[in-house]
């Protein structure tokens, strides 16, 4: 039986326990909360910011293009009026009293003319602004016989030789373009009015909005008819009177064009994103991007509607945040548990052992007691050292599972290089098709099939770390894993004007290693170079393969960019260790265990030329193998990348 003071002591220090349980659970939970929260914030604003990154790029394509072929049609009517005024018979139609069959066959050649070009409408003005000819001749709006002299495409072309304007027609009431061109010494004019009809059409067809606005900042064209004749600035009271003189645009009211600025936005600025408003009441928000036109004063605007693509990656960024964090917060919460129990335990044991030793000295004739005691105290310990080893055995699988994790990280992070790749292939192909080079744009599809197999290798390396748990050691070729790394980079490098230099590569040098697990490790020290020269004056990457000694090879990847300081150089092998903004911090710590596993060793140090280098040391395998890729001294650059 226990004395009463052991059961007193016991009894307080439980309830002082259980008294402090509500409390601290209650600050978990508020402290979870709040950790939740700020993590969901903080990933819906980086998944917004990717999502208006990738929206951007793609808008801006859809610009060009539509700029593109904008300024391919108007470049195709801007020849018509020239080639007509060069025409003896429609000089001689221009002239005071010409005979009129010559205007009847000037009619009809006008008429062929206009709709094998696709014209809305060709004629000829007298030098007094009296139409002589007309492609409309013989529909109820024919334009012979109307007085042009007021406008001011017509004084244009007769003081200057050429002239253009966009207005609406004063009998069709249908807004485009005049092109007119002075006819020869005699005078006259010849007009050529084209509509934008079709373009409009299919740029409601693409769902966005597309609109055209001149140096005045007047809306000629638009997707949206509603939109036509708007303005982007405020036209003062002397511009809307020569307006409304020259008959530009008819009645038009010229109000401003419903577009309402967003300053507040969190991730853009109010040039970019805007409310696309349906009358006074803004409607739509709309990524906003313009260019101009070439040969004009006009600047295409496209208004890319955001839609539910921003929101939609900003819920799923708060979910799958959300969840992390919460996961993290249990795990977390259950480890702080399982240390308050274990406190308690040890508080109950150290009450225990004391009240054993007031036994012991109280009792120290009850021998048989004692034994007992000391019987009890062995095998606590032996349970203890039964837990030690349990909770052993538990750290170890922790330790598998978060190098698996480690590793999986590393495969997306590899991954993202070949499909950049492949993109940069896959539009070189389609540049090479469109200029014929067939046999060309046939090697990046190979190109692009290799690094297919290359992506297919990364993944069956995932499933097969799954299974085992040491690196396949074999003997690969050394200039093949050069050439694969090379490829993955050499688009990127070309683009940037970065030279790639390698030297030493010896054909059928073969090394002890895994070829695709190696091949990573070349490309992420060839992309950190990259990194480093980016923005230099005089960037230069290299690879040099040098045989140190009979059994060991040393690949060393070379870059002119600032350097590593000496009290980082120790950390750049640390996982998630980095100095880039949006660096994981584990390229290089994976690449270290990649090529420890090969038996190898991967160092870092200062270039005496200016740079830093990374020395990969490798053991050299038995024997000469087929040759591949390089040669003695490889050469890739800028001027090498594919077209």
């Amino acid at each position: 039986m226990r004395p009463r003071a052991q059961s007193d002591e016991e009894s307080n220090l439980h309830r002082g326990a259980t008294s402090h349980v509500p409390s601290h659970r209650s600050l978990v939970l508020l402290a979870s909360l709040a950790a939740i929260l700020l993590a969901a914030w903080l990933a819906g604003g980086i998944a917004e910011r990717w999502a208006l990154a990738d929206l951007r790029r793609t808008a801006e394509a859809t610009l060009g293009l539509q700029v593109g072929v904008l300024a391919a049609e108007m470049q195709k009517q801007t020849s018509l009026p020239l080639a007509l005024a060069a025409d003896p018979e429609i000089a001689a139609a221009a002239e005071a009293a010409p005979p009129a069959d010559l205007i009847g066959r000037v009619n009809r050649r006008l008429a062929q003319v206009a709709e094998a070009t696709d014209s809305a409408v060709i004629y000829v003005i007298r030098p007094d602004g009296i139409t002589a000819a007309a492609s409309n001749a013989g529909s109820p709006g024919s334009f012979l016989g109307r007085d042009y002299a007021f406008r001011p495409y017509f004084r244009q072309a007769m003081q200057e030789g050429a002239g253009s304007q966009f207005a609406l027609g004063t009998v069709s009431g249908r807004a485009g373009l005049y092109l007119s061109r002075r006819i020869g010494s005699a005078g006259g004019v010849v007009v050529v009015k084209i509509e934008f009809n079709g373009v409009e059409a299919a740029w409601r067809a693409s769902g966005d909005g597309v609109f055209v606005a001149d140096a005045r900042g007047i809306v000629l064209v638009a997707s949206e008819p509603a939109w036509r004749f708007t303005t982007l600035r405020r036209i003062d009271g002397d511009e809307r009177r020569r307006i409304r003189d020259a008959l530009e645009f008819g009645d038009a009211p010229l109000d401003a064009m419903p577009l309402y600025a967003m300053p507040l936005y969190p991730v853009a600025g109010p040039e970019d994103l805007v409310r696309v408003g349906q009358g006074a009441r803004p409607a739509w928000a709309a990524l906003r991007l313009a260019a101009p036109i070439p040969g004009t004063a006009w600047r295409l605007t496209t208004l890319t509607p955001l839609g539910r693509t921003v929101e939609r990656e900003r819920v799923q960024a708060w979910i799958i945040a959300a969840l992390v964090t919460g996961l993290a917060c249990l795990g977390l919460t259950a480890l702080a548990g399982r240390g308050r129990r274990n406190r308690a335990r040890l508080a109950r044991a150290s009450a225990q052992r004391d009240a054993l030793e007031a036994r012991v000295r109280e009792r120290t004739l009850e021998l048989t007691d004692a034994n007992r005691m000391l019987r009890l105290e062995i095998a606590e310990r032996r349970r203890a050292e039964a837990e030690r080893e349990r909770l052993g055995r538990e750290l170890a699988q922790a330790g598998r599972l978060a190098t698996l994790g480690q590793f999986a990280a590393s495969m997306a992070h590899e991954i993202n290089q070949p499909l950049a790749a492949i993109r940069s292939y896959a539009d070189n192909a389609a540049i090479l098709v469109r200029r014929g080079r067939a046999e060309e744009a046939a090697e990046n599809a190979v190109a692009i099939g290799r690094l297919t197999d290359r992506i297919g290798g990364l993944t069956r390396q995932l499933k097969g770390f799954a299974r085992r748990s040491s690196a396949k050691r074999e003997p690969v070729a050394l200039s093949e894993i050069l050439h694969n790394g090379l490829e993955l980079v050499e688009a990127r490098a070309s683009a940037a004007r970065i030279p790639l230099v390698v030297e030493g590569a010896r054909p059928g040098l073969r090394v002890l290693g895994d070829g695709p697990r190696l091949e990573q490790v070349v490309v992420n020290l060839l992309q950190n170079a990259l990194d480093a020269v980016q923005g230099r004056t005089d960037p230069r990457v290299g690879v040099q393969v040098v045989e140190e000694a009979p059994d060991r090879v040393v690949v060393a990847v070379r870059d002119s960019g600032p350097g590593i300081p000496e009290a980082v150089r120790a950390q750049v092998f640390d996982a998630f260790f980095t100095t880039k903004s949006d660096g994981l911090g584990l390229g290089l710590a994976i690449a270290r265990g990649i090529v420890e596993d090969c038996g190898g060793s991967l160092t870092v140090q200062d270039d005496p030329a200016g740079g830093t280098v990374f020395r990969m040391a490798l053991a050299k395998a038995a024997g000469l193998g087929e040759t591949s890729g390089l040669g003695e001294t490889g050469v890739a650059g800028p001027a090498e990348a594919t077209t």
